[in-house]
């Protein structure tokens, strides 16, 4: 066992660690050169890019799942930013940037002067003269494109009110290991569809050739500019985007069916109501994956309001009797259901990310 463990150990590092530049005619699976690039938006990125850090985060799972060490960023120090709170993200970050070998250091709205005392360009120049990398969750976009103008270090995005691009390396692994290829997929998002994951996810198939459907109300589609874009790339990559207010229209032949929470953290909760009219009739349930093909997957983001097992789920279930909002408990809890898989690879492919910039 050790013997094997050491022969895969040195394998897989010899893969990570080859930094040769792409040439002209050389496979398109070869490594990339990402070393000192922020990972803002995949939108940054180049198809071969994004599916090279896919390949590599596969690498770094199975080295996690063999208990094979991979110290390879020993030395590094890296901060976490969080204006929002999160599980899976700090924790993702934390153990990825750990079984790295880096130091880590987690910074609340209550442990930082950022943007109260001082601006997010000193903020900025300060953390990037101490760390190597920076993580920021929160609100804006243009909070971490200003921090990674700044910092002089790699920034990445750990979800703002755009994009959650973390989350899409991990979606799209998910798939993959169910269904063994991407491309040709058809993929389809329930509920709000401009949300920053919707946002995210329209702009993850198209880069990687899954047809991408919106299902939800006309008033929560997507911004006009950004469907332009990603028809665009849609295009080059054999792929489809459509949107539809009709459940039967949208989940038929469903590859993939993915939701995420109503209401996203830091709006007022006087929306509750309003939201839960427009949304109930896309509440992923059985007869939505119904729709669906046989072996078709469910996915979402996380946390979900599935039961009423958390305070705000019950708080909801008093005021307007709903005991299931986005996903029912019996789809959440099925074998089509992929979520926990889901979480566990925003680690892997967060390592991935960090690896990639860093090395």
């Amino acid at each position: 066992m050790y013997e094997y463990a050491t022969c895969k150990r040195w394998k897989i590092r010899w893969n990570l660690g080859n930094k040769n530049k792409q040439k002209k005619g050389e496979n398109k699976n070869m490594p990339k050169n990402l070393q000192g690039k922020h990972f803002l938006k995949l939108l940054d990125f180049s198809t071969e890019e994004v599916r090279y850090l896919l390949d590599l985060s596969k690498q770094f799972k199975e080295l996690k799942l063999t208990r094979t060490p991979h110290r390879y960023l020993e030395g590094k120090n890296i901060v976490l930013l969080f204006e929002k709170t999160s599980t899976r993200t700090r924790c993702s970050f934390e153990v990825a940037g750990m079984d790295l070998g880096m130091g880590v250091t987690y910074l609340d709205p209550g442990s930082s002067q950022m943007g109260k005392k001082e601006s997010i360009a000193d903020t900025a120049r300060v953390l990037g003269r101490m760390y190597d990398g920076i993580e920021y969750r929160g609100f804006s976009q243009k909070l971490v494109e200003d921090l990674a103008h700044y910092a002089g270090v790699p920034v990445w995005n750990g979800l703002t009110d755009m994009f959650h691009p973390t989350q899409m390396l991990a979606d799209m692994l998910t798939i993959e290991e169910n269904f063994g290829h991407l491309k040709g997929l058809n993929f389809v998002f329930m509920g709000d569809a401009r949300n920053n994951v919707a946002n995210s996810l329209m702009v993850a198939c198209s880069m990687l050739g899954l047809n991408f459907t919106a299902c939800g109300p006309k008033e929560l589609k997507p911004a006009q500019e950004l469907i332009d874009t990603c028809e665009k790339i849609a295009a080059q990559n054999g792929c489809k985007l459509r949107f539809t207010e009709s459940v039967e229209e949208g989940c038929t032949d469903a590859d993939v069916i993915y939701t995420d929470i109503w209401v996203s953290m830091g709006e007022p909760d006087s929306v509750w109501e309003e939201r839960i009219k427009l949304l109930s009739p896309y509440r992923v349930d059985k007869k939505a994956m119904g729709y669906a093909k046989e072996n078709a997957i469910f996915l979402h983001c996380l946390p979900s309001f599935h039961d009423r097992n958390t305070t705000i789920g019950e708080e909801i279930y008093q005021k307007y009797g709903i005991k299931e909002m986005e996903v029912a408990d019996e789809i959440f809890e099925s074998p089509q259901s992929k979520v926990f898989d889901e979480a566990e690879n925003r680690m892997h492919t967060i390592k991935a990310v960090m690896y990639a910039t860093l090395k």
